[in-house]
């Protein structure tokens, strides 16, 4: 079960969170804290296939949807993730068609896309139910469960929102909205007129296509906003972050 996808199903939103601490301790331990979803974020944090592959294996036995933010538009970072078992990439830094079209091709089996098959960890190895059932119920599965969400962090990605979210093959838009608040020219001025008029640009592209709408948001006041706007989904802070904020806090409290 995808349970972002089963959440957007049912209009409920999902709120996750983006992990930097590469540690599979770290994904299970935010298993308990409710979330939906984590983001293994492998375009500003370095990690290595083996550590993925536990994190992946951690958030499923926690009760998470593992979601990898990977690093570049190449088959071998698109294809990697999904045989471990993501159950969605996150894509930064798109800017053309063409691109998410490349995407699409590595990402989704055909007749959506090519992406290349094998027996592999997403299928148990060509064990579990829809493997057993045959390729194509397999294929088909990955294809219908398995999110490919392109980041909307360029003013290139956001000239073309309406056709990238209308893409078969394409199942929501994930906002990056530090950095499109500086490819906008309103640097971190998260409500500026400019961003105001681009989230609801893409909140409104991804109603009319169907599609998954999700936002980074760095507290708990912003999320509840985003998702009274429209977002379906929230990736709220980032774990280092918490921590430390965590520990700052006691600390100070200690002290006095």
């Amino acid at each position: 079960m995808n349970r972002v996808l089963e959440k957007y199903r049912v209009g409920q939103p999902s709120v996750g969170t983006f992990t930097h601490l590469r540690s599979s301790v770290a994904v299970e331990a935010l298993g308990t804290a409710g979330l939906d979803f984590v983001i293994l974020d492998t375009e500003h944090c370095v990690l290595n296939p083996e550590t993925m592959a536990e994190c992946i294996t951690a958030a499923g036995a926690a009760g998470l949807d593992a979601l990898v933010r990977i690093h570049s538009v190449t088959r071998e970072a698109v294809l990697h993730p999904l045989d471990l078992g993501a159950k969605g990439l996150i894509v930064p830094a798109v800017e053309t068609v063409e691109e998410v079209e490349r995407l699409v091709r590595f990402a989704k089996f055909p007749p959506v896309g090519g992406r290349g098959f094998c027996p592999t960890r997403d299928g148990l190895w060509g064990c579990d139910e829809a493997s057993l059932a045959g390729a194509a119920v397999y294929m088909d599965r990955s294809n219908r469960e398995t999110l490919l969400i392109p980041q909307c962090e360029t003013a290139g990605c956001l000239a073309n929102i309406e056709t990238i979210a209308a893409m078969e093959g394409v199942d929501g838009i994930f906002v990056g909205p530090l950095d499109l608040s500086i490819a906008l020219g309103c640097p971190m001025e998260l409500d500026a007129p400019q961003m105001r008029e681009a989230l609801a640009r893409v909140v409104a592209a991804c109603k009319a296509a169907g599609k998954l709408a999700m936002i980074f948001c760095g507290d708990v006041e912003t999320a509840r906003k985003r998702l009274a706007a429209g977002f379906d989904s929230a990736a709220l802070g980032l774990d280092v972050l918490a921590l430390i904020q965590s520990y700052r806090a006691m600390a100070e409290a200690v002290r006095g």
